[in-house]
């Protein structure tokens, strides 16, 4: 059954640049599908437009049947989702669980229930109690990650939306942030979406992908069929990646 739907989605900014041309796909229920792409070729773009950050010029975007265009719908639209950020848009001001007990207060829980939220999803994504009250400066970039994630899932989405959840981390730590995610997926069956230019982010993660180039979506699939899929600009793409990122071991 299908979660999101994109129906031949355009946008197009001042000057006449075309960013999105025609984008059409379908990422089941609780599934992973993840959104490979170059820098630049719209990824961020879509998932903004799927989040209502930016509208489209035509075509439709779907959730369990609601359009981002139905106005009488939109809160029940957009609670559906959660988003890890690229750079984890942690409050600096805020403690680490005060960052998660803002994510709570999302869902309309009072205070004491908000706090246990956030100590059971702190402790769920591997962060220990010392680290609770620090500063998200005052942690590496991978705790900061784990933070993030935990307020991301404070909310309970039906749809977790992960924005290049490895950039900016060392291989090690980003294999770590890997698979927490994946375990994360696992255990609350949520639908996730995931844009990235890392093939090997999407080998691991992923249950199909989707190639998007030059504003469309030219390829879906299993990543093991990428080399060999008979679409040129997805097998170059795939070769490319495997290359940068041998070179980085």
């Amino acid at each position: 059954m299908s979660k999101i739907i994109f129906n031949d989605v355009h946008k197009s900014f001042d000057g006449g640049l075309q960013v999105l041309n025609g984008v059409s796909l379908s990422i089941n229920e609780e599934e992973s599908h993840i959104i490979l792409g170059q820098s630049g070729c719209g990824k961020s773009v879509l998932l903004k437009c799927l989040l209502g950050i930016i509208k489209i010029d035509s075509g439709e975007i779907l959730v369990d049947k609601i359009s981002i265009n139905d106005e009488k719908h939109s809160k029940e639209y957009l609670k559906k989702f959660s988003i890890l950020f690229q750079g984890n848009a942690l409050f600096d001001s805020m403690t680490i669980i005060e960052n998660v007990i803002f994510g709570a207060n999302q869902i309309n829980k009072n205070k004491s229930e908000c706090r246990k939220i956030a100590e059971e999803k702190l402790l769920a994504v591997g962060l220990e109690r010392r680290v609770f009250d620090s500063y998200p400066a005052e942690i590496s970039g991978g705790m900061q990650k784990r933070a993030a994630l935990a307020r991301a899932i404070a909310i309970e989405p039906e749809i977790l939306l992960f924005d290049e959840p490895t950039s900016g981390l060392d291989p090690i730590t980003g294999g770590v942030i890997c698979n927490l995610l994946k375990d994360t997926l696992k255990s609350l069956k949520v639908t996730a979406l995931t844009i990235t230019h890392d093939i090997k982010v999407a080998e691991f993660l992923s249950d199909r992908v989707s190639v998007l180039n030059k504003g469309n979506i030219v390829w879906t699939g299993h990543t093991q069929d990428m080399e060999t899929c008979g679409n040129e600009f997805v097998e170059n793409f795939h070769r490319a990646s495997n290359a940068i990122s041998n070179k980085q071991r």
